[in-house]
C-alpha cells in the first residue's frame, strides 16, 4: 500500500532569482509529475521540514515543475540557502486547483499581488495553452515596489498577447506604469459583466479589499475565485489547520467562489 506521508523524491535543477526575498525553484522527477492548475504540493527539505506551496508551472509540462517562494520563515530560509543540484520531497498534488472547464467561452480577469502571482502564472500558461476556450485575459497585477515585482519579463511577453496593467504602492524614478494598491487599476471598461470570471490571488489583506472592490464594481459573489492558501500543514484534511468554517482548504480548495465564504467570519484572518 502506498504511504500518503512519503514524499517522493524530485532533483532542484535550477534557482532563479525573482526579487530579493523571491526565489523560483526549478524541479524534475524521474516519474514525471502531474498537478492541475491551482492545486497546492507539500515540498520537504530532509532534515528541516515541510510546507505548502503552489506550483507556478506549466501544468501541462510533467517532466519537470517550477515552484516559486518567498523567504518568510524556518523552512523557506533553508530552502533560500540550497545550492544546485540537490534533492528534495514532493507531496501531492492536492486540493481542487482551477475548474477551468468552468471558465469556458468566459472573459478571464486576473488580479494579482506580490507572491500572488506564482499560482497565476501557471494559470496563466494553462489558459495560454487553449486561446481558443476564452474569450480574452486581463492581467493586473501589484507590487510594493517596482524591485518587488516578480516574472519581469515575462510579463512584457504576457502584455503583447493580453490586457496587462501593473501598479506599484511606491515607485521609483523608472516607473512608466499606475502607482497605487491593485485596487486602484480594477475597472470594468472592457468588461463584460455577465459573461466573465475573476481570479484573486494574494496577501489576505490585498484579496480582502480586491474583492470588496469587484463586488462594488458589479461582479456577483458566484463569479469571484479566491485562492485561499490558509495554514496549510497535512494537506490530507487530517490535522484540521487549514479550516475555514465547514471547508477544509487543502482538500475542498483551496479555491473557492466568494459565495462560499461569504458569511464566514473568520474568512479574512
Amino acid at each position: 500500500m502506498k504511504n500518503i506521508y512519503l514524499p517522493i523524491p524530485v532533483a532542484l535543477e535550477q534557482i532563479i532569482d525573482e526579487s530579493a526575498t523571491i526565489k523560483t525553484f526549478r524541479f524534475s522527477s524521474n516519474d514525471g509529475f502531474r498537478f492541475k492548475t491551482g492545486q497546492f504540493v507539500e515540498l520537504s527539505l530532509p532534515g528541516i521540514g515541510e510546507a505548502p506551496f503552489t506550483p507556478s508551472s506549466d501544468p501541462n509540462i510533467s517532466t519537470r515543475f517550477e515552484i516559486t517562494i518567498m523567504n518568510v520563515g524556518r523552512v523557506t530560509q533553508a530552502l533560500h540557502a540550497l545550492k544546485t543540484p540537490a534533492t528534495l520531497g514532493v507531496r501531492g498534488p492536492y486540493g481542487l486547483g482551477y475548474p477551468l472547464e468552468e471558465f469556458k467561452n468566459k472573459q478571464i480577469l486576473i488580479v494579482g499581488g506580490g507572491v500572488g502571482l506564482a499560482p497565476l502564472r501557471s494559470l496563466i500558461l494553462a489558459l495560454f495553452a487553449r486561446p481558443a476556450d476564452f474569450k480574452n485575459i486581463h492581467l493586473r497585477f501589484g507590487a510594493r515596489t517596482p524591485d518587488d515585482l516578480i516574472y519581469k519579463q515575462e510579463i512584457k511577453e504576457w502584455s503583447k498577447i493580453c490586457d496587462c496593467v501593473l501598479t506599484v504602492d511606491k515607485a521609483d524614478s523608472d516607473w512608466k506604469d499606475n502607482v497605487g494598491v491593485v485596487t486602484t487599476i480594477l475597472d470594468t471598461d472592457s468588461i463584460d459583466l455577465k459573461n466573465c470570471v475573476v481570479i484573486v490571488c494574494g496577501p489576505p489583506i490585498m484579496m480582502k479589499f480586491a474583492t470588496f472592490k469587484l463586488l462594488e464594481l458589479g461582479f456577483k459573489d458566484k463569479q469571484i475565485y479566491l485562492s485561499m492558501e490558509k495554514n496549510m500543514s497535512c494537506g490530507l484534511g487530517k490535522c484540521g489547520h487549514c479550516r475555514i468554517g465547514p471547508f477544509f482548504v487543502c482538500r475542498e480548495g483551496p479555491v473557492f467562489t466568494f459565495d462560499k465564504l461569504k458569511d464566514l467570519p473568520e474568512v479574512w484572518d
